[in-house]
């Protein structure tokens, strides 16, 4: 289970506003338990950016962001997108980014914390849940987490051939991540330097879920 609170709404915003279509995609699956990302805030976040910008926007909600088999599903309505706007967690934002390569994907939420199965028995860490989502910067790749030393602004220089100094068969985020940005014609945005995450303290034990669109 994971807790997410959507983006401050101008941010959100000014992911799409250079775009011509956009897909708001919402997940049903934690988000929408706790009322970030489900049919309702994917619809009325949807709904105020068709009012507030003159972008096409189409919007659904799938099962499940971070399991392959309703992700595909996305494929059937990404024709003539120019661009994704996910309210899934920073693992529903990494899959779908895996499965279309050549599409920008935006987080339109900021994950608190997550504990979730990759796979039946199998269990793999994408998103640290540092409150300061940035995957819309690095083409849907961590480079806190994938990163082996958590690096924010490029590549150590260990990596060879595009496998980490640490081996073990880690391959290299930020080789990852320049990669995919080429690949989207977006590899100048890495030139703008990232400050570091402000890390919370300890998770709250209590935390109020709203939609926050208005």
């Amino acid at each position: 289970m994971l807790v997410a609170e959507l983006k401050p709404y101008n941010e959100t915003k000014s992911f799409i506003e250079k775009y011509q279509s956009i897909l708001v995609v919402g997940c049903g699956g934690c988000t929408s338990l706790c009322n970030a990302g489900g049919l309702r805030e994917t619809e009325a976040l949807a709904a105020k950016l068709r009012r507030d910008t003159g972008v096409n926007i189409k919007s659904v909600t799938i099962e499940r962001q971070c399991e392959d088999e309703f992700v595909i599903e996305l494929s059937r309505m990404m024709e003539g997108v120019d661009a994704v706007l996910s309210l899934g967690c920073g693992a529903g934002v990494q899959l779908i980014a895996e499965q279309f390569i050549n599409i920008p994907i935006y987080p339109a939420l900021n994950t608190k914390f997550v504990g979730t199965s990759h796979d039946r028995r199998v269990f793999i860490e994408r998103c640290r849940s540092c409150g300061e989502c940035r995957l819309g910067s690095t083409a849907g790749i961590c480079p806190i987490t994938r990163c082996a030393k958590g690096l924010q602004n490029g590549p150590c220089g260990g990596s060879e051939n595009g496998m980490c100094e640490t081996g073990n068969g880690r391959e290299c985020a930020w080789c990852l991540i320049i990669e995919r940005m080429k690949a989207q014609g977006r590899l100048h945005e890495l030139e703008a330097f990232c400050e570091p995450v402000q890390w919370p303290g300890q998770a709250p034990e209590r935390f109020e879920c709203g939609m926050g669109v208005k």
